[in-house]
């Protein structure tokens, strides 16, 4: 718990608990074996009080109360050193991933009011697997003492089975072979009512992704049904953060329900615990996105010749969902090529939330080239790139200047540069295009002088001047040598200067 000042957290402050689980007799063997030596009897006698502050048989929010109700279950006084003790004691069990603590105000409400989410214990397996928590452990109780920890909470195979060398079968009845559901009607009022009693956790804060708009029961309805993966799929139900990312990647790669299916049908997509693996789902959906587009591109060629014209998707694209404002020190200008089509405002809009894939579409006016597809696809998946940075990108190589050369390599330069200078955001994206503006004007500005540094700022200007004889680039190395003209007056010559010279054409006459 991260308190600046000691009066932020009182006795007189008020908070409540929530949990969505109830312990068991193995939660509470790993509570008194493993997670009291690390932390202490007093932190698990905190996260049991805690605990206890909601009924057993229940699972939700408890009533707010002061935290001297807290103070006095505990035994502690009410004076600043009991403040100090229990921070220390919820910070230890925060750090092993027991208890996450929040603090909620606003304008409207003056008043502090403190949250206390409880997380169940690990299991045996999931926790041995956490290696830091293993390791402090070990500091704690020493090597040997983990083994046996670990020892006393399996129990062995049996001998007969450890030795035998027997195929498994699975000869288990799916739901969908004994019990028969109207798939006709899905109730989505039901779920909706589900979702709404039930005493989930508040996702306000959380970003919302552009969504496909592919609810759950549709999904759930075309899947295989004697698929590996449909129990990974059936725990999406409860799992919103997991159905907005396989919404977002449909999205972002134009996937139809079916598409959606047959990529998570697909071995590796699903992580062992049950999570979806998005880098995956990503490379096999931008995969499944090129196919489409070449085997689309090879219909509009054939349909080209009968005079037969597709009708354009994007009219037909659903609600993206919440948008990112921009804000109007941020704003780009529109580029040539889709002035008239949107404002500045809308354009700016558009480059903030749109996929690259969506706002690149933009500045051609029928297919996108393959290889620029290609290199912003390489740029999205490999070097890992912001969608909004990705898209400053695209406005700065083919927006940016009209008469600029667009190359492979000079796309693949800008990227680079843009991933040393760590740029992550859309705000640094559009400061990192301003400079490079301002630095081309700089160069401008000295070519048209005639200064000797001319070219010092540019992307690949020679280092130290130049090379002597380089055509004028950098300081020649050769002794200027004075050279006499014809016009040019005579200096008058002393007579000691006279004499000088006649004894010089003497020796010179005499020699000869």
């Amino acid at each position: 718990m991260r308190i600046n000042h000691i009066l932020q957290f009182t006795e007189h402050h008020r908070y409540y608990i929530f949990r969505d689980f109830s312990l068991g007799s193995l939660d509470y063997k790993m509570l008194s074996l493993i997670y009291q030596p690390m932390i202490g009897a007093f932190a698990i006698s905190l996260y049991q009080q805690l605990y206890h502050g909601i009924a057993e048989d229940k699972a939700g929010y408890s009533p707010l109360e002061p935290h001297r109700k807290l103070f006095l279950g505990l035994g502690l006084e009410m004076n600043e050193k009991s403040r100090r003790f229990v921070i220390e004691q919820t910070s230890k069990l925060e750090a092993v991933g027991l208890l996450a603590t929040s603090r909620l105000g606003g304008p409207e409400h003056p008043d502090v009011i403190y949250e206390y989410e409880l997380a169940q214990p690990l299991s045996p397996t999931e926790f041995f697997r956490n290696m830091h928590l293993a390791m402090l452990l070990r500091d704690k109780v020493g090597k040997y003492a983990v083994i046996a920890l670990r020892e006393s909470f399996g129990a062995s195979e049996p001998d007969e089975l450890a030795n035998a060398n027997l195929e498994k079968e699975n000869i288990s009845v799916p739901f969908y072979e004994l019990f028969k559901l109207n798939m006709q009607s899905f109730d989505s009022e039901l779920e909706q009512a589900l979702i709404e009693v039930a005493p989930s956790r508040q996702t306000s804060a959380k970003t919302e992704l552009a969504s496909a708009g592919i609810p759950y029961g549709e999904l759930i309805l075309r899947f295989p049904r004697g698929s590996a993966n449909r129990s990974h799929v059936e725990r999406l139900r409860n799992d919103a953060e997991g159905m907005a990312q396989i919404n977002y990647v449909a999205y972002k790669y134009h996937l139809s329900v079916a598409s959606v299916c047959r990529l998570l049908d697909e071995d590796g997509v699903f992580a062992p615990s049950g999570e979806v693996n998005m880098d995956e789902l990503q490379l096999r959906a931008n995969q499944l996105y090129r196919q489409d587009k070449k085997r689309e591109g090879e219909r509009q060629r054939t349909l080209s010749h009968t005079a037969v014209r597709m009708v354009e998707e994007a009219s037909q694209e659903e609600d993206p969902g919440e948008e990112f404002e921009v804000r109007e020190q941020d704003y780009l200008p529109v580029p040539n090529q889709l002035s008239g089509r949107c404002d500045i405002q809308q354009y700016n809009m558009l480059m903030r939330n749109e996929p690259h894939t969506r706002f690149l579409k933009r500045f051609f006016p029928g297919a996108v080239p393959d290889w620029v597809d290609n290199v912003f696809e390489r740029i999205d998946l490999n070097y890992r790139l912001e969608g909004p940075v990705i898209n400053v990108l695209i406005h700065y190589v083919l927006g940016g200047t009209d008469s600029a050369r667009v190359t492979r390599n000079f796309i693949d330069t800008v990227a680079s540069n843009m991933l040393m200078k760590g740029i992550n955001s859309f705000e640094k994206a559009v400061q990192y295009v301003r400079e490079q503006a301002m630095l081309e004007q700089t160069k401008d500005r000295r070519k048209d002088s005639g200064q000797p540094g001319a070219g010092a700022s540019g992307y690949g200007a020679s280092r130290g001047g130049g090379r002597a004889g380089s055509g004028g680039r950098g300081v020649s190395r050769k002794p200027a040598i004075p050279i006499v003209s014809e016009g040019q007056p005579a200096g008058a010559v002393s007579a000691d200067e006279l004499e000088e010279l006649r004894k010089l054409a003497r020796k010179l006459d005499g020699k000869s």
